[in-house]
């Protein structure tokens, strides 16, 4: 899963200077009239439709770009990009980002004498090799156009960005433990199944097992091609939650979560 926020100097760029306030950023329904004072132009974009799922993966992205009183701009440039979300792990509160944001590149279209552009066909899927542990099932699209292409210009940046639902498929995860009482220096072993939509392959579903609070997880695993996996850790006097969790890798197909009917007899009694 991917360990920083934007990992391109655009989108990073992007994010921080909404943060800033320094670029205009209507919604995707946004009208002229809608347009900040000071203002040159009005950004826009949607998409057709607003929703995906495993059989149906295909948007077309459109947009505008209009000057503050309505009037078309033609022959902009629009950077648009697809950016896959993943819900940040923090079990201790702090004040950060709650996100973490993977984008890819869609195009750079320029638009026409009304002012419109438009990304065709556009496949809304989670394209890297990174882990989908944590995903959001709702990818944002994003449209950015800078008057003079430098983004360390911000005063003349403009931006939207609109939301895409991709409703992912469920799938579960069965499991069998050694013990169900440990105590610190065990050696704990889960073993079990994942199972997923029929005709989706379990083979490299990532498995992951949590001992403790503060850590995501202490060990990871893939499945098989049957969706057999094994896995062991040797357990600590502190360790308090005994959980798994599942990552397919498709987009598409959600992860399961479940908790272990595990004690650990070296924590102090309550």
């Amino acid at each position: 899963m991917p360990r920083t926020s934007l990992p391109t100097r655009l989108a990073a760029t992007t994010v921080l200077l909404l943060a800033a306030g320094a670029l205009s950023a209507p919604t995707a329904s946004a009208k002229p009239s809608d347009a900040a004072p000071g203002d040159a132009y009005v950004l826009t974009v949607s998409t057709n439709p607003n929703s995906t799922d495993y059989d149906n993966r295909r948007v077309d992205v459109t947009g505008t770009v209009t000057k503050a009183d309505g009037t078309p701009e033609p022959n902009i440039p629009v950077t648009v990009q697809e950016v896959v979300r993943f819900t940040t792990w923090n079990p201790w509160g702090d004040p950060i980002d709650p996100t973490y944001y993977e984008p890819r590149d869609l195009g750079k279209p320029v638009t026409d004498a009304d002012g419109k552009f438009t990304v065709p066909d556009v496949d809304i899927d989670h394209v890297t090799g990174s882990s989908l542990l944590n995903v959001q099932h709702e990818v944002q699209i994003t449209a950015l156009y800078d008057e003079d292409g430098d983004l360390n210009t911000p005063q003349d940046g403009y931006y939207a960005d609109t939301t895409v639902a991709a409703n992912p498929k469920s799938s579960s995860v069965t499991y069998k433990v050694n013990k169900k009482k440990v105590k610190a220096g065990d050696i704990l072993t889960v073993q079990g199944r994942v199972t997923l939509p029929k005709g989706v392959e379990p083979q490299g579903t990532e498995v992951f097992l949590q001992t403790y609070w503060e850590q995501e997880y202490d060990v990871k695993t893939t499945a098989e091609d049957d969706g057999f996996f094994v896995m062991s850790v040797r357990v600590s006097g502190y360790d308090d939650t005994f959980e798994l969790r599942t990552a397919p890798t498709d987009l598409y197909v959600a992860g399961a979560h479940q908790p272990l009917p595990i004690t650990n007899t070296s924590l102090p009694r309550r």
